[in-house]
C-alpha cells in the first residue's frame, strides 16, 4: 500500500494496492489510497466555498546539491499563506508542509490540522513540493540517468535550500521554523531536524517510517490484527476464500469462474507466475488499503472510498447472504471497482511493469509511482510481501516478487544485493530506530501498518511519540471532526502543546 499521507492530489496507479509507500504529508497521506508502489498518501481535503488556495510559486534549485561543479539547476514549486501571520512579529513562527511522493495540492494549505495550530500560533504556512514529483520536474524526462538526482538526501538540501531562500525573502531571520509532514514526508520531517538542527526548531512526524526494510513482513501483521481484533471471523472467511481461488485456477472451469467473479480484465494464465502472484497481492491490496485508511477523516476530501471501513468489509465477509466465502471476497473487491469507478481489475504483469517504464512527464508521472517505486529500490525497500507466517491472504506474493520488479522497471544493475546496500545505507546515515534528535515528535496511529517502521515510544525528554489507539494512517493531520475518538482528540491537543514548548524555549 502506498504510504503517503499528505498533501497531494491523488488517483489509484493500479488499485488500491500495496504499500509501500506512504505519502507523508507528501501529498502525503498516500495516497489517499492503497497502492501498490506507494506508502501512504495522505489525501484531497475538499475546498470549502469560502476558502480560496494559494497560487503556485517557484523556486530555483540546484539539480545536484553535493557536486558543486555542476552548476544545472530546474524550478520547483511551493505555496505560501500568510492568512494568520504578523511580519512585524518576531515571535510568530514558520510552518514548513514538506511534501512527498505525489502531487503537492494547495487544498493543504487551508485546512487540516497544522492550519489550525497555524492560527491558534500565528504562523506563516509555507508547502515545498518534492522533487520529481507534481509539476517539480528537475530533468527533461525520467530516464534512469535522470533518476540519479531523486533520493531522500537531495529532497532534505532542497527544503534546507528553500529555508535559506524563505528567510531572506520574507525577512524571517528571527522566526522560529516547525515542520510538518505525514507518512514519507513525516520521515523526511524527523531527518530535517535530524541533518540541519540550525534550520528548523522542532518537527512533527506523523506515520513516518524511519527503519529501512526490504522485506516489510509486518505490514501484514497488523492488517491482520487489525481485521480480526476489530470484527472476529473476518479473517478467517479471507483465508477460506483465498484457498478456494487457489483450488479454482487449478482447473479451466475454475479460472473462467475467478475471471468473471472478480471482474478481472485479463483471462489467467496460471503459467505466467507474475501475473498469478500480481492478483494474490491485488485482492490483498483490497483489505490493506482499507485498513490503512480507516476512519481517518478522508471522507472531507471528496475519497470516494473513505465511508469503506473494516467494520464494512469485515461484515461482508460475514454475511451468509452474499453466498460461501469466495463470493463475498469478491463481492468486497467488486465494490471497490465501482466506487473507483473501475470496470474490471487488472493484475497483468506486464501490463503494470509496461506502465511503471514510462519516463514521461504525464498525468502517470504527476501521481508518482516510477519515481516512488525508484526510491523503494535504491533506498528504503518496505516490499509488503506474504512472508508472514500467520495472516489469512496466503503466502503468493512473496519477497521475490517485489523486488524483481527492481530490475524488470529499472534495469537489470538494481537486483536484490543493490537494494540490500542501499536499505542499509540509509539506516546508517538516518539511524533507523536509534535516530538521535531532539525536538520531535513521533505520531503514529495502532491501525496503521506504518507504524512498526516508525517510533512508538519516547526516545528522550525531547524526542516524544504519541501511539494514538485505534487510528489510521496519518489520522491526527486532517481536519478535526466532533465525532472524532478521544484518544484522536488528544494526541492533536498533546502535540498543539508540544509546538507551544517548542516555541517557547
Amino acid at each position: 500500500m502506498f504510504m503517503c499521507c499528505a498533501i497531494m492530489e491523488l488517483k489509484t496507479l493500479y488499485e488500491l494496492l500495496f504499500f509501500i509507500t506512504f505519502i507523508s504529508i507528501s501529498y502525503a497521506m498516500s495516497p489517499l489510497f492503497f497502492n501498490k508502489y506507494g506508502g501512504g498518501f495522505m489525501g484531497i481535503p475538499h475546498l470549502q466555498h469560502n476558502m480560496t488556495t494559494p497560487p503556485a510559486q517557484w523556486i530555483k534549485q540546484r539539480l545536484d546539491h553535493f557536486n558543486h561543479v555542476d552548476t544545472r539547476t530546474w524550478k520547483q514549486r511551493y505555496f505560501v499563506n500568510d492568512t494568520f501571520f504578523n511580519y512585524s512579529d518576531a515571535s510568530a513562527p514558520v510552518f514548513l508542509m514538506i511534501g512527498g511522493e505525489g502531487k503537492a495540492n494547495p487544498l493543504w494549505m487551508v485546512t487540516g490540522s497544522w492550519i489550525e495550530y497555524a492560527e491558534h500560533f500565528g504562523a506563516l504556512c509555507v508547502m515545498l513540493e518534492h522533487r520529481y514529483y507534481g509539476t517539480s520536474h528537475p530533468t527533461e524526462d525520467m530516464s534512469v540517468k535522470n533518476m540519479v538526482y531523486l533520493n531522500s538526501e537531495q529532497a532534505l538540501a532542497d527544503l534546507a535550500h528553500f529555508r535559506h531562500y524563505m528567510t531572506e525573502k520574507m525577512g524571517l531571520s528571527q522566526n522560529k521554523w516547525i515542520a510538518f509532514g505525514g507518512s514519507y514526508p513525516g520521515s523526511l520531517a524527523a531527518w530535517f531536524r535530524l541533518k540541519y538542527p540550525h534550520m528548523v526548531d522542532g518537527a512533527v512526524a506523523t506515520s513516518g517510517p524511519l527503519l529501512a526494510k526490504v522485506n516489510f513482513l509486518e505490514y501484514l501483521e497488523v492488517v491482520q490484527n487489525a481485521l480480526e481484533s476489530t470484527v472476529p471471523g473476518c479473517t478467517e472467511a479471507i483465508q477460506q476464500a483465498v484457498q478456494s481461488i487457489e483450488q479454482n485456477i487449478k482447473t479451466a472451469a475454475g479460472r473462467s469462474s475467478i475471471k468473471d467473479l472478480f471482474k478481472l480484465c485479463d483471462e489467467i494464465d496460471v503459467d505466467k507466475e507474475n501475473d498469478m502472484q500480481n492478483l494474490f497481492s491485488t485482492l490483498a491490496g483490497n483489505f490493506e488499503g482499507v485498513v490503512q485508511y480507516n476512519k481517518d477523516n478522508r471522507e472531507f476530501e471528496g475519497v470516494s472510498d473513505a465511508n469503506i471501513t473494516i467494520t464494512v468489509i469485515c461484515d461482508m465477509m460475514l454475511d451468509q447472504k452474499l453466498g460461501p466465502s469466495l463470493q463475498r471476497f469478491a463481492a468486497v473487491n467488486n465494490l471497490l471497482l465501482q466506487v473507483h469507478n473501475e470496470t474490471c481489475r487488472d493484475f497483468t504483469y506486464e501490463k503494470m511493469i509496461k506502465e511503471m517504464q514510462n519516463v514521461t512527464w504525464d498525468l502517470v508521472g504527476g501521481v508518482g509511482g516510477r519515481q516512488w517505486t525508484y526510491q523503494t529500490c535504491t533506498e528504503f525497500g518496505w516490499y509488503q510481501s506474504s512472508d508472514f507466517l500467520h495472516h489469512p491472504f496466503g503466502h503468493n506474493f512473496p519477497l521475490d516478487f517485489w523486488t524483481k520488479q527492481c530490475a524488470d522497471i529499472f534495469g537489470p544493475k538494481y537486483n536484490i544485493e543493490v537494494l540490500n546496500n542501499s536499505v542499509s545505507r540509509t539506516n546508517e546515515d538516518y539511524g533507523g530506530f536509534g535516530i538521535k534528535v531532539t525536538k520531535v515528535v513521533f505520531a503514529n496511529g495502532s491501525i496503521d501498518p506504518w507504524h512498526r517502521m516508525s517510533v512508538i515510544s519516547d526516545l528522550g525528554p525531547e524526542a516524544k511519540a504519541i501511539f494514538i489507539n485505534g487510528t489510521a494512517h496519518c489520522a491526527n493531520m486532517y481536519p478535526s471532526k466532533e465525532d472524532d475518538p478521544k484518544e484522536l482528540k488528544d494526541a492533536r491537543e498533546q502535540i498543539k502543546n508540544i509546538i507551544a514548548e517548542w516555541l517557547e524555549g
